[in-house]
């Protein structure tokens, strides 16, 4: 009933940029939380960024000053701009968003999009 693509990823070189975006539809009432996360070959999926609806914003510390979440709530949508990007930023992002959806009594549920590949290689 709610689905998320991804759409931004590809090859870049070290300190190069890329702006992934996301975007939920479905039987969408209200989304709460929206984030993006990513996961490396071999290693556990973490958080990347996450923003609330109210506009609070989360980094790890290891993106904090290159990364830049935004959400566009008319739209239903959230966006990760990546500056300076290095080697370790390599990754599968995946993007979360805590959602309200259906009917009377609404449903909650978190979902996740496909992910969407990041190589940052000279």
């Amino acid at each position: 009933q709610v689905q998320l693509v991804e759409s931004g990823g590809g090859l870049v070189q070290p300190g190069g940029s890329l702006r992934l975006s996301c975007a939920a539809s479905g039987n969408i009432l209200s989304i709460n939380s929206m984030g993006w996360y990513r996961q490396a070959p071999g290693k556990s999926r973490e958080l990347v960024a996450v923003i609330s609806s109210g506009g609070t914003i989360n980094y790890r510390d290891s993106v904090k000053g290159r990364f830049a979440i935004s959400r566009d709530n008319a739209k239903n949508m959230v966006y990760l701009q990546m500056n300076s990007l290095k080697p370790e930023d390599t990754a599968v992002y995946y993007c979360n968003a805590d959602v309200q959806y259906g009917r009377v009594p609404y449903n909650r549920n978190g979902f996740w999009g496909q992910g969407t590949q990041v190589t940052v290689s000279s």
